[in-house]
């Protein structure tokens, strides 16, 4: 495991705003606020949703779109520098109206409402590709 120590250096609330994507707003926000890491967590509800799979044997996502209203039952993510840009790395688990539930790496939902807790982070954190995942990590 590689790690680095961090400190907060603020933390915000945030209700974001209906009918705009969910995660665009987050990186929005970042940019808006200087915010290059930040850890986040969020609720609410969304009126549809594309969440993408990592088939680790392929080193590839797979999309799956929902076009349905779900329940925002859990959101987390972080942010952080992605080719100097805000990406906001976001996991949630969404549930339908028979309790059901669809969880994945969010790509995009259509926000009905929802609301944040961020918590910035007073040093970067710029991600890097990392050969043997194929992902974009943090290089600790």
């Amino acid at each position: 495991m590689d790690y680095r120590e961090v400190e907060g250096t603020r933390e915000f609330v945030a209700r974001l705003s209906h009918g705009e994507d969910w995660r665009a707003q987050i990186e929005d926000f970042a940019r808006a606020e200087g915010i290059d890491a930040a850890f986040f967590v969020g609720l609410g509800a969304v009126q549809d949703a594309e969440l993408w799979y990592y088939d680790q044997t392929e080193q590839e996502y797979f999309p799956e779109w929902f076009g349905e209203p779900l329940e925002v039952a859990s959101c987390v993510g972080n942010v952080s520098l992605l080719e100097g840009e805000p990406f906001a790395h976001t996991h949630v688990t969404l549930s339908r109206a028979d309790g059901s539930t669809v969880a994945g790496h969010l790509d995009s939902a259509t926000v009905f409402a929802g609301e944040l807790y961020v918590r910035t982070f007073e040093d970067s954190l710029e991600r890097a590709h990392d050969e043997t995942t194929d992902l974009d990590l943090w290089p600790l």
